[in-house]
């Protein structure tokens, strides 16, 4: 099972609003020995969100989607979501539940009475409405819950929420893929050599060294280093270690010049 998200909201493509999912998710994952397989952003598109959604369900992985579960005319994702699986939307009773609280929460706040017949409050029940045989992720910060369908998880579009939904999900449903996908790096800075004269050895240290991904990372103008390329090798810390022994000899071999060695 590989790890994905998906960003929704017109608002990003046009850089109104910068994202801020795709980082904290990376760091969310990484911080549980996990990584991230795959990003998508798509704007406020039913039929192109409905696309999105039919592959992440249809992928096999655990996916977050961010963004358009409110009740507003440019929120499509919990319609979409049913769409691309052919299913009705159904007002969950836990989530009416919620979202009913929440509103009694708030007329208690602005000290008037709660009427749960004002059109307002009809509306916001309008939130819970998921696919059929959708389950609910719990809100801590307004309880307005978001869903799932299997593996694949609806957030709103709000990091305050969002974030902590994530945890909850990947701490409940996911604790025991934890630690799967930990690794190790060690790279070294490498001065006056191009790619392709490296390519070879890249390829042999990857032949020869099973689970061990190389990487190159050239720069043209590096405020320390200058012109270089980055080159490394990552893994599980069984493999790391004989590779990148490997990977020095082969650069010693080419009488490559070397900088600065990085452990990550």
């Amino acid at each position: 099972m590989n790890f994905g998200l998906i960003i929704v909201g017109d608002e990003i493509l046009s850089g109104k609003r910068q994202d801020k999912h795709l980082p904290k998710v990376i760091e969310l994952l990484g911080a549980r020995g996990l990584a991230l397989a795959w990003a998508r952003y798509v704007g406020d598109d039913p039929a192109r969100i409905t696309a999105v959604l039919r592959d992440a369900f249809s992928s096999g992985d655990a996916v977050f989607s961010c963004g358009g579960i409110g009740a507003t005319p440019d929120d499509h994702t919990r319609q979409c979501a049913a769409a691309a699986l052919g299913v009705p939307l159904e007002l969950h009773p836990q989530a009416r539940a919620l979202i009913v609280e929440r509103m009694r929460d708030i007329a208690a706040e602005q000290g008037v009475p709660f009427d749960p017949d004002r059109p307002d409050n009809v509306h916001r029940l309008t939130m819970g409405a998921f696919p059929s045989g959708a389950t609910i992720v719990p809100n801590p910060y307004n309880k307005i819950p978001g869903f799932s369908v299997g593996d694949v998880h609806f957030m709103p579009g709000f990091p305050v929420m969002a974030w902590p939904m994530i945890e909850w999900l990947l701490d409940h449903r996911y604790a025991a893929l934890h630690g799967r996908d930990r690794q190790r790096e060690l790279s070294v800075i490498v001065r006056g050599t191009m790619e392709s004269t490296l390519t070879p050895l890249m390829e042999a240290v990857e032949r020869e060294h099973a689970g061990v991904r190389v990487f190159s990372l050239p720069s043209v103008d590096h405020p320390q280093h200058g012109r270089h390329i980055e080159l490394g090798v990552k893994g599980a810390e069984s493999v790391v270690a004989p590779a990148y022994a490997r990977l020095l000899d082969g650069l010693h071999a080419l009488g490559a010049e070397l900088g600065p060695e990085l452990v990550r």
